[in-house]
């Protein structure tokens, strides 16, 4: 008796339904990994192992993010070579041991080594969810699959955040609430091995038949390197955004529960902040991709970018918990403009042959952002005080968004087909 032969891969959201919302599942257990550590670990790098210098303090998000956009990288090329889900696989084993190392760690050597292990898990998971996700939707709703992939992800971060906060001001700052980040490795571990499928078929069916007029030629990793980085204005123009955008979110994640602590703010005020940020950027993400396939790529990423900017300026300006809330949500609503906006954006501009390639070198230059905001937000921090630090952020931020009005060029076929009609026809 012959084995029944696999149905041929389809493109669109509805087609892979139930596949698609697996992902989505997936990745929000990837962004708990992250949430786990939002409020918790600055506070134990203050109270529990007294370092009293910002640049030390946030160390542990330099090492995450260099550990994060160096895997990002691999992770695309390894997705191109060897298919989608070993290399998801691969990184919920990774992330397994990072709560215990935090639970257990004697000295805060322990906690950056957990980091460095963070962002390798986050570089393989993350990457390969949105990779997958890509494959499946095809190219007319890659806004709206984007918005679903970081919504559920960051949608997490901050209910994560949200719920370590209360944990820890009620049971201590360990072991309470890394026992969720152990619950989440277990659970998408077991998901990612037993019930996600490969979905590289997707990406040559797209290569056949949804892009057979682009060149198939695929470039050399050097020449994809180099095109996305610096030589192509829309991909540059990305991965440029997208290190700024996470320069904010390493300065959200590591400077500002220090500085909302010395507000005078309990444990659990600095949890519900921590929180709101994401939420907003994780909801508000169920929109802004799909207003991104209807509206083009550009303007919401030129837009997201000021939106920040204006958001972190009011957190500097500000003090106690009103302002700094609205400056949260702000940043939120900024943040979600911009992040699933930049990935459909290297997705329209890359073949779909090397496209995961594409997205791993922009989400290099993307998450290295959490290094270099650690860096300079805890040398200015430490030298001129951690409001200065947050101002300069904030003027970072908008010169990145008139780099995007300027350099970059609308991406999406569909928006830049409607920009060429006449108004009549609109």
């Amino acid at each position: 008796m012959t084995a029944p032969r696999a149905r041929p891969p389809r493109l669109g959201i509805r087609a892979n339904l139930a596949q698609f919302l697996l992902l989505v599942g997936v990745n929000a257990l990837v962004g708990g990994m992250v949430g786990q550590e939002r409020t918790v670990v600055p506070l134990l790098a203050a109270d529990v192992f007294r370092l009293d210098r910002f640049r030390a303090a946030l160390g542990f998000i330099v090492v995450f993010g260099v550990a994060k956009a160096v895997t990002n990288l691999a992770a695309g090329a390894l997705s191109d070579r060897f298919g989608r889900k070993p290399v998801l696989v691969a990184g919920w084993l990774v992330g397994l041991p990072v709560p215990l190392l935090v639970i257990w760690a004697p000295s805060w050597g322990w906690v950056v080594a957990a980091n460095a292990l963070l962002g390798v898990n986050q570089g393989l998971t993350w990457s390969t969810t949105v990779i997958m996700k890509i494959d499946l939707a095809g190219p007319r709703r890659r806004g709206l699959a984007m918005g679903l992939n970081e919504a559920a992800g960051y949608g997490a971060v901050a209910l994560t955040a949200l719920a370590t906060g209360v944990v820890a001001e009620r049971a201590g700052l360990r072991p309470g609430p890394f026992l969720l980040g152990l619950a989440y490795a277990a659970v998408g571990l077991g998901l990612s091995g037993f019930l996600v499928r490969e979905t590289r078929p997707h990406a040559a069916l797209e290569a056949a038949t949804e892009a057979p007029t682009r060149s198939v030629d695929r470039p050399s990793p050097g020449a994809i390197v180099v095109a996305t980085s610096f030589r192509e204005p829309a991909l540059s123009s990305c991965s440029q955004a997208g290190m700024v955008n996470n320069l904010n979110d390493g300065l959200a994640w590591g400077l500002f529960p220090l500085l909302h602590a010395a507000g005078g703010l309990s444990v659990g005020a600095v949890g519900a902040l921590a929180a709101i940020y994401p939420a907003v950027w994780g909801l508000g993400q169920l929109l802004t991709g799909t207003l991104s396939d209807r509206l083009g790529r550009k303007r919401m990423i030129a837009g997201g970018m000021w939106v920040q900017a204006a958001a972190i300026g009011l957190i500097a300006a500000g003090s106690g918990f009103p302002a700094w809330a609205a400056g949260s949500l702000l940043l939120g609503a900024g943040t979600a403009m911009v992040y699933p906006t930049l990935l459909a954006a290297v997705a329209d501009v890359a073949h779909p042959t090397w496209r995961a390639s594409a997205v791993g070198v922009y989400r290099l230059w993307r998450d290295a952002g959490y290094a270099v905001g650690a860096l300079v937000a805890g040398v200015l921090a430490d030298a001129l005080g951690p409001t200065a630090a947050v101002w300069a952020v904030a003027v970072l931020t908008g010169a990145s968004g008139l780099v995007v009005a300027v350099r970059m060029y609308e991406t999406d076929p569909a928006a830049r087909a409607d920009a060429t009609l006449p108004r009549e026809r609109r």
